[in-house]
């Protein structure tokens, strides 16, 4: 109950299983594409793949799950194919594809097309590669056009869109989405592994307490791996395994002379998002912009009718340690 559907009016869609990762992978297996692809020859994770239109001929890098949902269930389209043409020009015009799902979402409750109508969510994408004014204006992101259609339900933070995971059903990705340097982003603070997945412990999604603190240790731990350039998907392997971790620290310190611990790694991070804050507070940030938009704290979120709980003066503590 945590999939943004429709500009984040409910968090179930009702074509979920026509853009699952199982159906796009059987699709692309099906035409000729790649289900998996790794980065280089030993990721084991293999995030990517290769997606082909329905003749075979090859459209665009596989849409990963937060495109799939941003130009899906958050626009109300369950056309794989519609998406992946999404992806290509978005990537086609150098756009972010959270940010363009999240904006086409907010021109669709502003009435420029319907929730569901895959053809004119593509026209409106395509109006951004022309620089028409239109295109000028959703290029611009989904907090301006928010603006300048005076729709009031804009899911953004420090303007920047709310990627995939709905801050009322998953609260501890709320707290990340308000406190990041960044503005919403779920790889700040990725605190569906607790809240949802059970790994590195378990946090009641639903509701308001641990949430600073699983968010405060989660952010300390990304900025951290973020500054070795190591991919972000060995932190699930680190929060489980402590034999992992060292593996993180044993290869660190052979790198670069060091004889890191973990202790290391924590003050690394810390610096980090000291640094970034510090910067945010020099360009005219403060306190006030560490929040969520109103009405994720007014407005139930179907099915499991919440809000999101987390009080502002605890929003404050999360980077208290």
């Amino acid at each position: 109950g945590g999939f943004p559907t429709n500009n984040f009016k409910t968090g179930r869609f009702a074509g979920a299983s026509k853009i699952s990762g199982e159906t796009q992978a059987a699709l692309e297996t099906a035409r000729g594409g790649l289900a998996t692809h790794g980065c280089h020859k030993g990721c084991v994770i293999r995030c990517s793949g290769i997606y082909n239109d329905k003749d075979g001929n090859f459209l665009t890098k596989q849409p990963e799950y937060e495109t799939v949902w941003a130009h899906g269930a958050n626009c109300g389209i369950d056309d794989l194919d519609a998406i992946a043409m999404m992806d290509r020009l978005d990537d086609d015009y150098g756009l972010d594809t959270i940010e363009m799902g999240a904006t086409i979402a907010v021109a669709m409750d502003a009435g420029l097309a319907k929730f569901g109508d895959a053809a004119a969510a593509i026209n409106l994408i395509k109006e951004v590669g022309k620089g028409t004014h239109l295109g000028r204006i959703l290029g611009n992101g989904a907090a301006v056009t928010g603006k300048v259609f005076g729709v009031e339900r804009v899911p953004v933070v420090k303007g920047q869109a709310m990627p995939a995971y709905d801050p009322r059903a998953v609260q501890g990705i709320g707290v990340t989405y308000a406190t990041s340097t960044m503005g919403a982003d779920h790889t700040a603070g990725y605190s569906v592994t607790a809240n949802i997945l059970g790994v590195g412990g378990k946090v009641d999604a639903l509701k308001p307490e641990g949430q600073v603190d699983l968010s405060r240790n989660l952010q300390i731990a990304t900025a951290a791996i973020d500054s070795t350039g190591m991919c972000l998907f060995i932190a699930f392997a680190i929060l489980d395994q402590p034999d992992t971790f060292q593996a993180l620290l044993d290869l660190l310190s052979g790198f670069t002379g060091a004889n890191l611990t973990g202790d290391d790694v924590v003050a690394l991070g810390k610096s980090v998002l000291k640094n970034e804050r510090e910067f945010n507070l020099q360009a005219g940030f403060t306190s006030k912009h560490d929040r969520l938009p109103d009405y994720f704290k007014n407005e139930p979120l179907p099915p499991h009718n919440v809000t999101f709980a987390v009080k502002d003066e605890d929003l404050d503590k999360v980077f208290n340690w």
